[in-house]
């Protein structure tokens, strides 16, 4: 299946978009570093299963406009617009990996009628991430979200063509190369959108942004929920997502995926799409 590039009239957006226009829609959610064009395959693989799917380059990530700000309200404002224009009448579903997750869960929180069932990957509910931080094997593992915080440090992370990404992807999902044209991609997205992305992670502890505040709620989201994270992930650990289920009030699974690190989507995305495509089938159509 051929992923075509699709304009999104919200606030001119872009998107990738996959799948019969009729179809039930699904919109896909990136992460930090990462862009649409790594979720070709999975986008292929959804639409060939009857899925019309549509993938934004998130604020801040060009060809999206890059201005913030960035706290997870405010993204979450952008998709709730998303699902208004491409779904006025009927509930979408929602697939969101890394802090594409963490906005899944927001929007889903927040409006819960307005989507008919979510697929979060690799980042749990913010409340058991959070309290994850306090011990110190995930502390150690989320060493960037401080050194993000550092002033300059864009500079070093954008040195030698975003060599520190790199290495990121190469730490979060081990023994995993990706394809020669997809990592091409990226760096072009990272290159004309640089350091927004990482301004996502200063969102969290700076004014005017309510981030952290949104983050540490315990929101419980009434939306039909299948978590999947990879069973050899760097950033995050499979065991932070333990104890989740207690957030979700309207049917909630937990899967860990086996030989597979963070970029789970990237990694095996047929079955990856696979898992998505059972649950949307059971709770979207």
């Amino acid at each position: 299946m051929s992923v075509a590039v699709a304009t999104v009239e919200v606030g001119g957006f872009t998107a990738l978009a996959a799948g019969p226009a009729d179809a039930p829609l699904a919109l896909v959610l990136h992460g930090f570093s990462d862009a649409p064009p790594t979720f070709a395959p999975l986008l292929g693989a959804l639409a060939d299963r009857g899925y019309r799917v549509v993938a934004p380059w998130l604020r801040g990530y060009a060809p999206s406009p890059l201005a913030g700000p960035y706290d997870v309200d405010r993204l979450a404002d952008d998709v709730l617009a998303w699902a208004d224009r491409l779904s006025p009448t009927q509930p979408v579903a929602l697939v969101g990996h890394d802090w594409g997750a963490a906005v899944t869960y927001v929007a889903c929180a927040r409006a819960p009628a307005r989507f008919a069932a979510a697929v979060t990957l690799a980042v749990p509910h913010p409340a058991v991430f959070v309290r994850s931080l306090a011990r110190r094997r995930q502390l150690a593992r989320s060493w960037y979200m401080l050194a993000f915080q550092v002033p300059g440090v864009e500079r070093l992370a954008a040195a030698r063509d975003f060599a520190l990404i790199d290495r990121l992807w190469a730490d979060w999902s081990p023994g995993f190369t990706l394809p020669a044209e997809l990592r091409a991609a990226l760096h072009a997205t990272l290159r004309t959108s640089w350091p927004a992305p990482l301004l996502y992670y200063r969102a969290l502890t700076r004014p005017p942004g309510a981030a952290l505040a949104r983050l540490r709620r315990r929101d419980r989201i009434a939306v039909p929920t299948l978590y999947l994270h990879g069973a050899r992930d760097g950033c995050i650990g499979p065991e932070v997502g333990v104890g989740a289920e207690r957030f979700f009030t309207a049917g909630y699974r937990r899967e860990v995926v086996p030989d597979v690190g963070h970029f789970v989507a990237a990694e095996a995305p047929m079955a990856i799409a696979a898992r998505i495509a059972a649950w949307l089938d059971a709770h979207a159509r």
